[in-house]
């Protein structure tokens, strides 16, 4: 009895799969901006024998699998090479070129990695760069990917700069996704379904209604409704805190500008300055 064509390509196809799965998790995870010139072209030619096995009936498949196997000893063993040889894996993978340096472009680099200038202005927008003489230096990476530094006056201001440290942050905890309560989250963040209820009860948001929802560290809780159309109030607590303070120190020193008696003066401009300090401690916590 002749096996049906169709059930052979079916067969063929679950088989191919599987085992470039199992090659695929062999030589590795890197993301496809990452790979080389020969691994770009081994995953071409793997996954091109891996259609020959599911379709060509008339071929013997296993020599597909055959195929498939070479290449992927090759490219194993060009890995563990590369490794140890630092000569090598600038020959295979290639090799990282400064393409500006101090604002002024390299043409010659360019020219090596026969790139246009096109080519390296589209990259520079993509990393928000739009003066090349902003740059200090621009490097190609062997994955065709620029990375950029820029001068120190035009790199963006951070709180090391300013003198003030900021502190650790904690990951968003993600409490609803898909429209499913994630208990685990929720008791990581020291919260349970009551708590969650109420929130959502405050911006008159049903619970079925939510998509995603995800709470910061301070406990602001911030959500996604299915209903794209439904207007959700933004969280204010922090705002709120920090408005408070600012009134508190403002009334602080209104008091001790307004005493008559000096040593009440002095108490109310010392407390007003301290809740300035207050203020200045707390303020990367409350904005953001």
């Amino acid at each position: 009895m002749k096996v049906p064509d169709w059930f052979m390509i079916a067969l063929r196809t679950l088989v191919a799969v599987t085992v470039l799965f199992m090659l695929t998790k062999l030589l590795g995870r890197r993301q496809v901006s990452e790979l080389s010139l020969f691994e770009y072209i081994t995953g071409i030619t793997i996954g091109s024998l891996a259609a020959y096995i599911s379709l060509d009936l008339e071929a013997g498949w296993h020599l597909g699998l055959v195929a498939i196997a070479v290449w992927t000893g090759v490219s194993l063993i060009l890995e563990m090479l590369s490794l140890r040889s630092k000569k090598l894996r600038d020959f295979v993978e290639g090799k990282s070129l400064i393409v500006i340096k101090d604002g002024k472009i390299l043409e010659d680099n360019l020219k090596k990695a026969r790139y246009t200038s096109d080519d390296l202005l589209q990259q520079l927008r993509g990393k928000n760069v739009f003066k090349v003489a902003d740059v200090e230096f621009a490097v190609l990476e062997a994955n065709g990917e620029i990375n950029v530094l820029l001068k120190e006056e035009h790199q963006p201001v951070t709180p090391a700069k300013l003198g003030v440290k900021a502190p650790a942050k904690p990951p968003m905890r993600t409490v609803i996704m898909d429209g499913s309560v994630m208990d685990e989250a929720l008791s990581d963040a020291g919260l349970n379904r009551g708590w969650l209820s109420a929130e959502l009860e405050k911006i008159g948001v049903a619970m079925e209604n939510v998509y995603l929802a995800q709470v910061d560290d301070a406990g602001q809780l911030t959500v996604d409704t299915y209903d794209d159309k439904l207007d959700i109030p933004k969280p204010q607590l922090k705002a709120m805190l920090l408005a408070t303070l600012k009134k508190c120190e403002a009334d602080l020193e209104m008091f001790g500008l307004s005493a008559e008696q000096p040593k009440a003066k002095n108490m109310y401009l010392r407390c007003a300055q301290k809740m300035q300090q207050v203020i200045d401690d707390t303020r990367p916590y409350l904005i953001g």
